[in-house]
């Protein structure tokens, strides 16, 4: 098991040293000798690292499920682990804690920063830190089984641990093609929104960077100000992008040769009508207090950015009514459809959740009788049921032993924070959201907090992107009985 499990990280490692050579490139083009230099040796020591346990250290052959689930909760660990390196060598991020937040954050997509200022970070750190979040968007892991055809027929073990969903939607008979196809995918529409967005007012740098973690939802920006101090041609099209990202990419798929798949899918019908409903809130609840194109403009893009866990900014809703305050933090909870780049409990989850609930208050008046639970035209069966609600039980559980420590945590090692603030950085952090409300809300960060409170939020980013069970299982005993 070791060597299996040895091999299959290594190989994740690998791919994490390979994505550093990218921001080296652009610390020359930009003239940032020193800072090109480290992450440079940084890349070198990740590759081998990560060569040592592939190669010398792996022995390959087919994984089994806990295998599976085991290799890809410790390799998002080993991930994070070199993916400080160039921001400690080049001292960028000056500490370990600092440095592990700001990486995990990144490959978890969560955007939660510790950075006052990104636009004073060398360039090519800020090319490394929206290149984690867009290896993250799609799973580095699925990375590997598309580039690297060398984890056999493991990889189906591994896409079920690691997918952005409740199972992983296949698109042809084998999944690494699959996985070429989802990526192929992702690339293209990484593509076009990095030359729509530099059709605006953004530089070519602005736009690259601002695509890599738009098609992740993950929210790291270039700028202080997030979204805000662009013109609204470009918000618009990160509203589009974000709604893009938010969407099944299998869907994406299937509709290139048939686009009514879109209105006939119901998670998506479901998905549309949930940020609809969020925008008319916002839009009644601002209504006045600026220019109507701006609200307008504003209540679509929050929306779009809580239910897809983006992060991305246009208006500091931290500074809203305390009541809309409470809705953010509710649509933080959400993500988008399965299979999407998003985080959250996603809206699949929480259609089968409601259909359940109905179908057991039936059941109370009914004793007898026999009801099956359908989203939209298709059954749900019983095993997908239970799952949905041990994953939504497990979530609201971490959800409230994340806000209690972090209280906790708070009143002992300081800053003390109030309840709304604990809670929606849990809820942030668990949900891969990225602002909160109070100090790290849209217009602050999460510095002031201090190294436990981020250590705390580290582990539940991780937990949250890989659908928790996969951290939850390194910590069972039965993961590694023989």
């Amino acid at each position: 098991m070791f060597r299996r499990l040895s091999y299959v990280i290594g190989a994740v490692v690998v791919a994490a040293g390979l994505a550093m050579l990218p921001a080296a490139a652009t610390s020359l083009i930009y003239r940032e000798r020193e800072v090109a230099a480290w992450i440079t040796v940084s890349a070198v020591l990740t590759i081998l690292a990560g060569l040592f346990g592939w190669r010398v250290m792996g022995r390959p052959g087919t994984l089994t499920t806990k295998e599976g689930f085991a290799s890809v909760g410790l390799a998002w660990f080993a991930m994070a682990c070199f993916g400080v390196l160039p921001y400690l060598l080049s001292g960028t991020i000056g500490n370990l804690t600092d440095a592990f937040f700001e990486t995990v954050s990144g490959f978890t997509t969560t955007g939660a920063s510790l950075v006052p200022d990104p636009a004073a970070l060398p360039r090519g750190m800020l090319m490394w830190r929206s290149t984690t979040q867009w290896l993250g968007g799609m799973g580095v892991i699925v990375l590997s089984l598309a580039v690297l055809p060398l984890l056999g027929t493991g990889g189906v073990q591994l896409a079920r641990a690691e997918a952005p969903g409740p199972e992983p939607d296949r698109l042809t008979p084998r999944f690494r093609e699959t996985a070429k196809t989802l990526w192929y995918i992702y690339a293209l529409l990484t593509l076009v929104e990095t030359l729509l967005l530099w059709a605006g007012d953004m530089t070519l740098f602005q736009a690259i960077n601002h695509s890599f973690t738009n098609m992740a939802t993950g929210g790291f920006s270039t700028e202080a100000t997030s979204i805000d101090g662009f013109s609204p041609y470009v918000q618009w099209v990160v509203i589009v992008f974000m709604f893009i990202s938010g969407t099944s990419f299998a869907l994406h798929f299937r509709a290139l040769r048939d686009p009514g798949r879109y209105l006939k899918n119901a998670e998506f019908r479901l998905f549309t009508g949930i940020v609809a409903v969020a925008t008319l809130v916002m839009i009644l609840s601002l209504w006045g207090q600026a220019p109507a194109a701006d609200v307008i403009r504003d209540s679509v893009f929050t929306s779009m950015s809580l239910v897809t866990g983006t992060g991305y900014a246009t208006a500091d809703f931290g500074a809203w009514i305390p009541a809309l305050q409470l809705f953010v933090v509710g649509l933080m909870f959400l993500g988008g459809m399965a299979g999407s780049t998003t985080g959250g409990i996603k809206i699949y989850r929480m259609g089968v959740l409601v259909r359940a609930a109905a179908a057991d208050l039936r059941r109370l008046i009914h004793p007898r009788g026999i009801f099956l639970i359908r989203f939209g035209s298709k059954r749900v069966h019983e095993p997908i049921v239970q799952s949905v609600q041990s994953f939504f039980l497990f979530f609201m559980f971490l959800f409230m032993t994340g806000t209690f420590l972090l209280g906790f945590l708070g009143a002992i090692f300081g800053p003390e924070l109030s309840l709304v603030e604990a809670a929606s950085a849990t809820a942030s952090a668990l949900s891969n959201f990225g602002p909160a409300l109070g100090e790290m809300g849209p217009t602050g960060n999460y510095s002031a907090l201090t190294w436990p409170g981020k250590w705390l939020l580290s582990l539940l980013m991780i937990a949250g992107r890989l659908e928790l069970f996969p951290v939850l299982l390194l910590f069972t005993r039965s993961l590694w009985r023989r």
